[in-house]
């Protein structure tokens, strides 16, 4: 059990502070603090669970003023009152005093108990948040999820395939910060596809692959002035030796210390691993992961398929190796319920970065499906064309308007039943990348977007 709060001043006017914003509450509070919860009528319970699942309840003792009213709620207008004390709130361990017993306190003793709560409150952000909802909180519908962007470079004309212009990407900041969107870190998107928690409308992560110079020189003061944050994707070879139109460890130093930047894995050389023998492959994943922890003082979470080129091999030597999530640059907006190790991102470029494209597939919605086939996107000659499919989870209608597509081939869907679909190419894929994007209408004038990148052996 951890520490008690040694003033029950201080406890009154955490609850008081905390039941004035309602529920779900959001307490930055140490995890080692006792938490246990009366209601608003000084005698019932309110129940309440951490975002684990774990019991959270929080002694209340309300100050004369409001007990004394034994008719008024200080609640807001309209709140909820609890109505009965749960179970896992009878075994909390706190004095019996806590109880009932109604508070006096003098001006000074308030005032203490505030300046004691508000530094406490401070010291407490930096065992960060306990998230508190209620216990009977709905799980995420199959089709809630984000957007993940992906750049290179920024204003670097030479390298159009893979570089914005900078009038264009301060279009897409204008964007993002227009109000319609929640920008979150890639980090804190995979932590709520993981705990089931539900991401507003309209979240989008920014990613940035290979650490070139010119994310340092360009986007970077511009995303830090717009305060969205972003993660970059590095390769660790260019940066160890320093290489012309790359990135310097100090200068991905000082935008790790800002906050808003976090650091994945990219493999060292960029190799593309699926040709890679396992050992191979694992190596890069070593080594990168080794570098980036020893330069950032962290190891990195997060993988990113150079060219997002990866195998089902390639995929469980990611998985053995402990990342949350990995990322391929197949487009399609990434579902919850999806393999949270071949997540897709948006590609932006010149070509494809026009502000109407942005609001495109910033807008867009995922197509939530189950039973990938084939199962590996590795394709020898004998599996190409493949015979792709998917099953549409339940809850998404409008099938009928579903369209799939390829490059160089047409594709032609086949409908086995309600939600199974299966698309069959009219001839192979040339060897390398092969890309396919089925769309259908969504909502609200948005679309559904799945992707899939597969690969094809010579």
């Amino acid at each position: 059990m951890g520490p008690r709060l040694a003033k029950n001043q201080i406890e009154a006017f955490v609850a008081q502070h905390f039941l004035a914003h309602g529920n779900p509450l959001f307490l930055p509070l140490s995890s080692s603090l006792p938490l246990y919860i009366l209601s608003s009528t000084c005698g019932r319970t309110a129940g309440l669970r951490t975002g684990d699942g774990m019991p959270a309840c929080l002694a209340i003792e309300f100050q004369r003023r409001v007990c004394d009213t034994r008719s008024a709620s200080p609640l807001p207008a309209g709140g909820d009152r609890p109505t009965a004390r749960p179970a896992a709130c009878a075994t909390a361990s706190f004095p019996q005093r806590h109880r009932h017993k109604r508070l006096h306190m003098k001006p000074s003793a308030a005032l203490f108990s505030i300046l004691v709560a508000v530094f406490l409150f401070v010291l407490a952000f930096a065992a960060g948040p306990l998230r508190v909802t209620p216990a009977h909180a709905a799980a995420p519908p199959p089709d809630n999820g984000a957007v993940i962007v992906m750049y290179h470079r920024f204003g670097e004309t030479d390298y159009p395939s893979t570089s914005i212009r900078l009038d264009q990407f301060e279009a897409h900041i204008a964007e993002l910060t227009s109000g319609r969107y929640t920008v979150l870190p890639l980090p804190e998107i995979i932590a709520a596809f993981a705990e089931g928690r539900v991401l507003p409308e309209r979240t989008v992560a920014i990613t940035v692959d290979d650490a070139y110079l010119s994310v340092y020189a360009e986007a970077w003061p511009r995303l830090r002035a717009a305060g969205l944050p972003f993660t970059v994707f590095a390769a660790t070879r260019p940066l160890d030796l320093d290489l012309p139109g790359y990135m310097s460890w100090a200068q991905l130093r000082e935008m790790v210390a800002s906050g808003l930047v976090t650091v994945g894995n990219h493999g060292v050389t960029h190799a593309h691993m699926v040709r890679q023998s396992a050992a191979e492959a694992r190596a890069e994943i070593a080594e990168a992961t080794r570098r980036i922890e020893t330069e950032l003082g962290q190891a990195p979470s997060l993988f990113a398929y150079p060219y997002g080129e990866y195998s089902l091999a390639l995929r469980n030597l990611v998985a053995a190796a402990g990342f949350a999530a990995a990322f391929g640059q197949h487009s399609g907006a990434a579902a919850r319920i999806a393999d949270r190790l071949s997540l897709p991102r948006y590609p932006l470029n010149e070509t494809y970065g026009d502000l109407d494209r942005f609001r495109l597939v910033a807008n867009s919605l995922p197509l939530p499906v189950t039973d990938i086939t084939p199962a590996d996107p590795l394709l020898d000659p004998a599996g190409n064309p493949p015979p792709y499919g998917f099953t549409v989870v339940e809850g998404i209608t409008g099938l009928r308007a579903l369209g799939c597509f390829a490059r160089g081939a047409k594709a032609t869907i086949e409908r086995l039943g309600e939600r199974r679909i299966e698309v069959r190419f009219s001839q192979p894929f040339p060897p390398g990348r092969a890309r396919v994007n089925c769309t259908m209408p969504g909502p609200d004038g948005r679309w559904r977007w799945l992707g899939i990148q597969f690969y094809v052996l010579p």
